[in-house]
């Protein structure tokens, strides 16, 4: 277990309990026995906002980063590369942004069809303005908003990761056809979001080695389970693979390497910013 927060005692001349200060964004990185963790938690009290974002044409994570100004990227939600459309839903400040049944290559795709209810209704990540305050959720598409809140972003993909892996009921997998549309039990660069109990952000995206390129990476179960070390009650899925990248700082990173060892700079239809509120 990660311990992300440091105790400290207030002074004893102060006779009321002050206001927590804003908790500083967190950024780790860990180097596994078959992958590179980069971690950024974000508190629930930093000052940040956790919000998607949606390029008209495919684009890098930098690129996002130079539009945006946003002090970390993350690649998010699925889409079709030879159409540059999303196959994820994405709502930004109320509007939807992105309809996956919009998309004609995904509606009219025959190998598709049976499970297109499913693909309709996949977890996505929510910000929500309950009264004054923000509050994030990982929710099925299809649920309703909590009463007293508004939501105001969300972006999906899927599968929910946390509290338990749901795989077969996203139609990722159907085990009486042998498809599994993720290479969920093989190793791969993936991306998450996750939340703690105390409403904190915890975003990671597992990268490859290039030492170790053709067996390298990690399992959406064993991400799952990682996920879990670091304190995330709720988390998901984010597009993975060839998508998996993140900006911080100046900084970009990119999950998936070629045969010749280096990493493949995938341009993304959407992602998620964290910046300043």
């Amino acid at each position: 277990m990660v311990l992300w927060f440091n105790m400290r005692s207030l002074p004893t001349s102060i006779p009321t309990v002050a206001a927590s200060p804003p908790q500083a964004i967190r950024y780790e990185q860990r180097n596994l026995p078959k992958t590179i963790a980069h971690i950024l938690l974000i508190p629930a009290n930093s000052g940040f906002l956790v919000t998607p974002a949606l390029s008209e044409k495919v684009g890098t994570v930098k690129e996002f980063a130079q539009k945006y100004g946003a002090i970390a990227i993350f690649n998010a939600g699925f889409f079709d590369p030879a159409n540059q459309k999303s196959t994820s839903y994405v709502i930004i400040q109320g509007k939807l942004v992105a309809d996956p049944k919009q998309n004609d290559r995904l509606v009219n795709n025959p190998n598709l069809k049976p499970y297109l209810g499913e693909i309709f209704n996949r977890t996505e990540f929510r910000r929500y303005l309950c009264g004054q305050n923000v509050k994030y959720d990982i929710a099925l598409h299809n649920e309703s908003t909590p009463a007293g809140c508004k939501l105001v972003d969300s972006i999906g993909a899927g599968p929910r990761l946390l509290p338990e892996l749901t795989l077969v009921q996203e139609a990722f997998v159907d085990n009486a056809n042998k498809r599994d549309a993720l290479g969920s039990n093989q190793p791969n660069a993936r991306t998450a979001v996750g939340i703690t109990h105390d409403g904190s952000i915890v975003l990671v995206m597992v990268a490859q080695k290039p030492s170790a390129r053709t067996n390298s990476g990690i399992s959406l179960p064993a991400l799952a389970d990682f996920m879990k070390t670091l304190g995330v009650e709720k988390a998901m899925n984010l597009d993975g693979g060839s998508s998996s990248s993140l900006y911080y700082k100046g900084k970009t990173f990119y999950g998936k390497i070629d045969l010749e060892g280096n990493s493949i700079k995938r341009p993304v239809k959407s992602v998620l910013l964290v910046r300043e509120n």
